[in-house]
């Protein structure tokens, strides 16, 4: 598969496009909403970067607890109730009177939830598409993603101004109806292991991926060098309110030009000696910023995130199918939490000193963790590892392994 034409062809890949593209929009413009609204009834860079990243803080916890599902639920069903939790919760944020801390505990609640949809959804893709194929389909998901967010930000700016952000989150409440409606259009597919999920059938599955050490260095190269920026870009609220909307549509047009080349254009020989390269460009540009503000730099460090691409690639070449869904959602549930730690540590920062130095300081330790890690993501071990015999024992969870329904 070389082409967006074949992509699109391919059976059950244009409704996972819709409903995946809907649900960014509705969180990015709730997102912007929310964060907005708290931040111009406290003040505090810190409860503003909570209520816009605070669901990452506790994907965590469903990462611990329901990731099993992601391969033990029927997709369809999974990603439309998820859609449809996600409206029902913008809808409440919008009731007049609500207090901070009902806020938050709504958007926690909705974190451990959203923990299950990246799982259900990349482990659908992984499904829907060959070897080859996979890395073009999630550089499609994420070019959407950065296509979607720019106008959900920029969008976001202007219902907050004519509507008030609690109009915002009713807007945000009906985007997440419409990806619900877009879910139903998947066609029904079986789970992709058997076994009822469960939080020791997910600790299990947990402990198996994390006992690779290739695996795990993967993995935190997924999760701490671009959790730390983006704690950087909690910071945009606080630093320019007035201009909050146009720093995170240049941050997500520097992901999606990062993106596009990357998913597109860059040869598979290429793709291991890029993700270093790629994530020092991810962090450098922000100490510049502190010179510099400039939302060109903002766009450019974004284009690092491209690292991330690659990397899902590795970890799929490295991963057994029946976990592919647990894999590709305990990366994306570590991830968005280490997003939000390091956006409360960001806004914890922030508050001792200026989100300018704060930024520079998650960027310099950013940088710093991408060096550290580069001789455990040397090309020939993850060539030795993926060339190596699988010993993962056969569970109830296993055996079946890749649906071909």
């Amino acid at each position: 598969m070389r082409t967006y034409r074949d992509l699109f062809g391919r059976s059950g890949f244009t409704p996972l496009f819709l409903v995946s593209s809907g649900q960014v929009a509705g969180q990015t413009v709730s997102g912007l909403a929310l964060g907005t609204l708290v931040y111009a009834g406290t003040g505090s860079p810190l409860l503003s970067g909570l209520a816009m990243f605070g669901p990452a803080l506790s994907q965590a916890v469903g990462a611990a607890t329901l990731l099993s599902a992601a391969d033990r639920l029927p997709p369809r069903a999974a990603l439309t109730g998820l859609s449809l939790v996600s409206a029902l919760a913008a809808a409440v944020l919008a009731v007049p009177g609500l207090p901070v801390w009902g806020m938050l505990v709504i958007v926690l609640a909705l974190g451990v939830l959203s923990s299950l949809g990246g799982g259900v959804r990349y482990g659908l893709l992984n499904e829907l598409l060959d070897q080859d194929g996979y890395l073009l389909g999630r550089s499609v998901l994420n070019m959407s993603s950065g296509i979607v967010q720019i106008a959900g930000f920029g969008a976001g700016g202007v219902l907050v101004t004519v509507l008030s952000p609690r109009g915002t989150l009713l807007a945000a409440a009906a985007i997440h109806l419409a990806a619900a409606l877009a879910g139903l259009g998947l066609g029904r597919r079986r789970p992709r292991a058997a076994g009822r999920p469960s939080p020791a059938e997910t600790w299990r599955d947990n402990a198996r991926l994390w006992s690779s050490r290739p695996r795990r260095h993967v993995y935190l190269a997924l999760w701490l060098p671009n959790g730390l920026i983006v704690g950087c870009e909690s910071l945009f609220v606080p630093l320019a309110p007035e201009r909050a909307g146009l720093l995170f549509a240049c941050a997500a047009a520097g992901m999606l030009a990062g993106d596009v080349l990357a998913g597109r254009f860059v040869p598979p020989h290429w793709r291991a000696r890029l993700v270093t390269p790629l994530h020092l460009l991810l962090a450098l540009p922000y100490l510049a910023f502190v010179v510099y503000p400039s939302p060109v730099l903002i766009a450019l460090a974004s284009a690092g995130y491209a690292a991330t691409l690659l990397l899902q690639d590795r970890l799929m070449a490295l991963t057994p199918p029946e976990l592919s869904g647990h894999a590709l959602g305990l990366h994306s549930a570590g991830m968005i939490t280490t997003q939000g730690l390091a956006a409360v540590l960001a806004g914890a920062l922030a508050e001792r000193t200026s989100p300018v130095v704060s930024m520079a300081v998650l960027a310099a330790a950013s940088a710093a963790i991408t060096l550290a890690l580069v001789p455990r993501l040397r090309p020939a071990r993850v060539a030795t590892a993926r060339n190596a015999p699988a010993k993962l024992p056969l569970t109830r969870g296993n055996r079946r392994g890749k649906d071909s329904s």
